[in-house]
């Protein structure tokens, strides 16, 4: 956007604002926004402090393509806020942890309103909600107070603790409960009664508790089976509970188009089979009479067609019903049996054999909660390979036997043509792709006036596509914040280079094209059995690293369910790595079987634990870390400079192999990977975690 195109400031106004968040003078404009969508537009400006559209009266850079709207650029540097009433909150121009809003919950790189001390965000849109202090909110469902937010903007999709839905509306929050337990109750749920009388349960009246009762292990009844974590209605004399879902959204009858007769609730506790899904439980189903079918009230309305992204075709629901079939097949999403004998998602592409459990396939992890209509081109689903999905022109190309070959291309994301390089050796072992930041290697396009260097199969990447770590189609970019870094969503590292992101609105999904390499099954050296990706991780642990998984990452999983877990950055890790004191390469290795006193890195002289992962070279009997052999930045590009808050000038990456500095913050010895200030006068290097951590 051309701040110069949009319409000047009126007299009177300030025409430029020097804003602590940006180094240079900001223009007083006004921007019309005109279009408006489910998806953030990525050729839209977006203010840097909300993270929305510009759009009205606003401050921007061009030079920078810098932009904050004005009641952002306007904000108070501190204010005393309900949420967090110990010390007032700090505006910063972005959160120094790596953490989610206090309120909402999402990850976030615009302003903040921040406690060092307490390490306490809000984001701005979050921190100007009005609220109030709720009364009366029953001591037993809660313990702490609550505050009513009359109007929260759309800020908070996270779902409602007591029925388990999505929040809208007016909402009541909890300050005192953050990630993960954070505690959201729409107005509704704040009103429900206490006690109930139900027909499932004659005898006694129903109280209503803030969580299930505690059910033993392994247990499989209805509600430990769907996980359910909201408000129920329970008797304990006989051991009856009633989830929020069932009690205030299961009317007597229920009639869908696609089938002719009604459904209709059995007001009794049973044991039964769902006929659509194939589990098994005790409670109330609905029943078709004419068919003799059972089901769960939310399998009556499963899809008909839905496409996710674990499969490139559509997938359609299906109905046996005839028991004692022996033509079982295997999921795709759990990898778990199929029983065909009920209901379940198949491919119906003729060459395909893809099959998953009807409520594997309709996950919310999994599936975008999109339907096919009936009479859909699926032609018009495959986008990978359609050429306006491509991000390069050929400029030039030869014949290659039956293949032409591209020998100049124009990149979307460089200003010059790119030349081709079949065959031949690197010039500079340093040299680094500009898409994946991996060392360059043939065959690779190169700018001969700049130093910018693609793989061929970077250079190559659709401009959307899906992935199966996540529901959404991604969309290729070259965009990160304003160091130029951003953090995988899937691995957790910081990286620059090309990403896979995604656009919907208030969704922040980003990988970097090592975890795009990664499928939904993965072999990998440290485990007898193939892993398969799994979005249930709730209090998993990480085989190779020990780290408790967050519940809301995928990780890699056994197979055969032998408890064998590994997150996404521990699975990609790379197999081999250099070390400058040694002629082989090491490799990555998974168990150490040797003397304790053995238990020691070669490069930082400190000791390993033996169950952990490590580099190993066999010939040389030198081990180490896995930072020490990676180090902290391996998906960074050498000589990127960045701006501190700690240090006067910019800091550059920089890759320290002989005489290596100390770091100016552990004062250990700087490997590998490190930030330097090149200022003659300046003797300041830093690793990039010791920087952080200022």
């Amino acid at each position: 956007m051309d701040v110069s195109e949009c319409e000047s400031s009126t007299e009177g106004e300030t025409m430029e604002l020097q804003h602590f968040s940006h180094r240079h003078p900001l223009v007083f404009f006004k921007y019309q926004q005109t279009v408006a969508s489910e998806e953030v537009d990525p050729e839209a400006a977006l203010c840097l402090g909300c993270e929305k559209p510009v759009d009205g009266w606003s401050y921007g850079c061009n030079r920078c393509e810098f932009y904050l709207h004005k009641g952002c650029a306007e904000l108070a540097p501190k204010i005393r806020h309900p949420f967090h009433p110990k010390h007032p909150l700090t505006l910063l121009p972005e959160s120094p942890y790596s953490g989610g809003c206090h309120l909402c919950g999402k990850g976030y790189r615009g302003f903040v309103y921040n406690c060092y001390d307490c390490k306490f965000d809000l984001h701005i849109n979050c921190a100007l909600l009005q609220s109030s202090v709720a009364a009366n909110f029953p001591n037993s469902l809660h313990p702490h107070p609550l505050f009513f937010i009359q109007n929260n903007n759309k800020e908070v999709e996270l779902d409602c603790s007591a029925c388990q839905k999505s929040i809208s509306g007016p909402i009541y929050h909890c300050s005192d409960c953050s990630y993960p337990a954070f505690f959201n109750l729409h107005k509704e749920c704040t009103e429900l009664p206490l006690e109930i009388n139900h027909p499932c349960d004659r005898k006694h009246p129903l109280t209503l508790l803030p969580q299930p009762p505690t059910h033993p292990q392994k247990c499989s009844c209805y509600l430990c089976r769907i996980q359910w974590k909201g408000f129920v209605y329970s008797c304990s004399l006989c051991n009856f509970d009633l989830s929020l879902d069932d009690f205030l959204f299961s009317p007597p009858t229920i009639k869908v188009a696609s089938h002719e007769h009604q459904w209709m609730l059995v007001s009794r506790k049973m044991s039964f089979v769902c006929d659509f899904c194939g589990t098994e439980e005790d409670y109330s189903p609905y029943h078709y009479d004419t068919c003799v079918l059972f089901v769960h009230k939310n399998c009556i309305s499963l899809p008909r067609h839905i496409r996710i992204t674990r499969h490139r075709h559509t997938i359609s629901l299906s109905y046996s019903f005839r028991q004692n079939q022996v033509d079982d097949q295997i999921c795709g999403v759990c990898c778990l049996e199929v029983d065909t004998s009920y209901g379940s998602y198949r491919c119906s592409a003729s060459d395909c054999n893809y099959f998953a459990h009807a409520l594997c396939a309709t996950d919310k992890k999994i599936w975008d909660g999109k339907f096919m209509l009936e009479g859909y081109d699926e032609r018009s689903e495959e986008v990978v390979n359609e050429p306006w999905n491509l991000i390069t022109d050929d400029v030039e190309q030869i014949s290659n036997g039956e293949q032409m070959v591209a020998i100049e291309i124009k990149h979307s994301y460089h200003d010059h043509n790119l030349k081709f390089t079949l065959i031949g050796e690197t010039k500079d072992d340093d040299r680094q792709c500009d898409g994946c930041t991996r060392p360059i290697s043939t065959p690779f396009y190169s700018c001969e006036q700049c130093k910018f260097f693609l793989h061929k199969d970077c250079a190559e990447l659709p401009k959307k596509m899906p992935h199966p770590f996540h529901r959404h189609l991604l969309n290729l970019t070259n965009s990160h914040n304003k160091d130029g870094i951003s953090l995988c969503s899937a691995c957790k590292r910081l990286y620059q280079g090309f990403s896979y992101i995604c656009y919907k609105k208030n969704c922040f999904f980003k990988i970097d094209l090592q975890c795009k390499l990664s499928l939904d099954t993965l072999k990998h050296p440290s485990h007898e059995h193939s892993l398969f990706l799994d979005h249930k991780n709730q209090g998993s642990r990480c085989n190779a690293c020990f780290v408790t998984l967050d519940p809301r990452s995928v990780a890699y999983r056994c197979m055969k369910r032998c408890d064998y877990t590994l997150d996404v950055g521990c699975a990609t890790l790379p197999l081999t790595a250099w070390y400058k004191y040694n002629r082989h390469t090491l490799t990555l290795t998974y168990s150490d079987d040797s003397e304790p006193s053995q238990h020691y890195c070669d490069l930082c002289e400190k000791e390993r634990e033996p169950n952990r992962w490590f580099y190993y070279c066999a010939d040389c009997d030198n081990s180490l870390h896995l930072n020490c052999a990676i180090g902290d930045l391996p998906y960074m590009k050498l000589g990127n400079k960045f701006n501190s808050y700690f240090h006067k000038h910019l800091l550059t990456i920089v890759k320290n192999i002989w005489n290596c500095p100390p770091c100016k913050v552990c004062r250990e010895v700087c490997n590998g990977r490190a930030l330097k200030c090149k200022e003659s006068e300046c003797n300041f290097t830093v690793h990039w975690d010791c920087h952080m951590g200022l």
